[in-house]
């Protein structure tokens, strides 16, 4: 494989002009769809009125990463981390899908909970 080429086609796929389209805005919305339909892929999850889902992306060229992070809100009196933890895996999914033609040997890794509050279980933050 050409090495300046590569680096053209991964350039491409974070910039919005990949032979499959814009990878990054496909991906945001895959998340968003994801979290609605968490309750349709997780057993037990209660559908939930969302009333925002944001799916955010940091590019990280140096290790040739993009990192995901979703909020998710709600009026209710419950916790929506799962909602969250389904936009992100789901637009990193979507991310592999839209990409593995450049690399197949991508790895979605550290899928976790930041920061969460409401819930029966209150206020949790990551250390």
């Amino acid at each position: 494989m050409n090495p300046a080429n590569d680096r053209y086609q991964k350039k491409q796929a974070t910039s919005g002009t990949a032979r499959n389209g814009d990878v990054l805005g496909v991906a945001r919305l895959a998340g968003i769809m994801g979290a609605k339909k968490t309750s349709d892929l997780i057993p037990l999850c209660h559908p939930l009125p969302l009333t925002a889902v944001s799916v955010d992306f940091t590019l990280l060229p140096e290790e040739c990463a993009v990192k995901a992070a979703a909020t998710a809100k709600i009026t209710g009196r419950t916790g929506v981390e799962m909602e969250a933890l389904t936009a992100v895996s789901t637009a990193l999914l979507t991310i592999y899908d839209m990409c593995k033609a450049l690399d197949k040997s991508m790895e979605i890794t550290d899928i976790h909970l930041e920061e969460k509050s409401g819930g029966k279980s209150g206020h949790y933050k990551r250390t």
